[in-house]
């Protein structure tokens, strides 16, 4: 492209390329940075579309699209669409660890549900495949009826326990390299996990879903936390028409997941603080069946709050921090 623009206009001209985040991750867009190419990668969701029921949609009006987004990106056009920060790749590769163990507990939970399904049907209901005892008490299992195990239900339980026994190794392995990086990271004066793990209630398990997901980046106000966590609020304002639609989730799940679990966990360990007491007046005032509600919005608080502890070292309202 740059030769032909040279043979036709007698003039070099630089390459600016913009491409849709994809499953290629962001190797492309890393290979262009390194050969001196300015590159941008866009959120597909955030490129406005016509919004007849029945659109064309080929690739030529994709590009069209995509060239007219990034050519009002450039003048400085605002909302035009969200360009995608890249991660380093060591921030990158540090994901790995806590989504291999979520992905992990979701294997565990489908072996031991399937193997206690099998027994059930049996008439079997007190067996814990989880326990280190599971072998002897399989051999020591009988059905409702009082006859010993089938002989083959008995080899396909002792198959679904070898694969059981591999993820909770596997498990093990992964919470030990877990516990070695923030080990590590609690020798680097003010890491975000180290912080983290001195309130009451964040164990290493969060700290390193918080830090590898989200508090890693720099935002630069609490509308940016929020959005990147899907926690924001999406108004619909139309003339007299005003309502509420909820929060966006068009952020980073596992980070909005993991912080509807924390604050649950936040209302137990932190009962004196601010944000829980909040929690508990709002939660009266509307009822007991807008709890679910609530929970997420005083995610997005807490969410704001921590990222303000990692970052400024200003402790919640009324927060307890760790023994330890």
């Amino acid at each position: 492209m740059q030769a032909k623009s040279m043979a036709r206009t007698g003039q070099s001209y630089r390459l600016i390329v913009i491409h849709e985040a994809g499953l290629d991750g962001f190797w492309i867009h890393r290979t262009l940075r390194n050969a001196g190419i300015e590159s941008h990668v866009v959120d597909p969701a955030s490129i406005a579309t016509s919004r007849r029921r029945r659109r064309a949609k080929t690739d030529g009006i994709d590009g069209e699209a995509l060239v007219r987004a990034l050519l009002a990106y450039k003048r400085g056009e605002p909302r035009v669409c969200a360009i995608v920060k890249a991660p380093t790749p060591e921030a990158e590769d540090r994901r790995q660890i806590s989504r291999e163990r979520r992905s992990l507990i979701a294997e565990r939970v489908e072996h031991v549900n399937r193997i206690k399904g099998l027994l059930f049907a049996q008439g079997i209901r007190d067996y814990e495949p989880v326990r280190q005892d599971r072998r002897q008490r399989l051999e020591a299992l009988g059905t409702g009826d009082r006859r010993p195990l089938p002989a083959c239900l008995k080899q396909r339980l002792s198959r679904e326990l070898d694969r059981l026994e591999l993820i909770l190794e596997q498990i093990r392995m992964v919470e030990t390299q877990r516990d070695a990086l923030l080990a590590a990271q609690a020798k680097v004066s003010q890491s975000p996990p180290a912080v983290l793990q001195a309130l009451r209630g964040i164990g290493p398990e969060f700290a390193m879903v918080l830090w590898s997901e989200g508090l890693f980046r720099h935002f630069a106000n609490r509308r940016q936390l929020a959005s990147y966590a899907g926690l924001a609020p999406t108004p619909w304002q139309s003339g007299t028409i005003a309502r509420e639609q909820g929060v966006s989730k068009a952020g980073n799940a596992r980070l909005r997941t993991t912080m509807i679990q924390l604050s649950w966990l936040w209302l137990r360990h932190q009962p004196k603080s601010a944000l829980t007491l909040w929690f508990h007046e709002r939660a009266k005032a509307v009822g007991g069946r807008n709890r679910r509600v609530m929970i997420v919005a005083l995610a997005r608080k807490l969410l704001v709050a921590l990222w303000k502890f990692v970052t400024t070292g200003v402790v919640p309202e009324g927060a307890i921090m760790s023994a330890t």
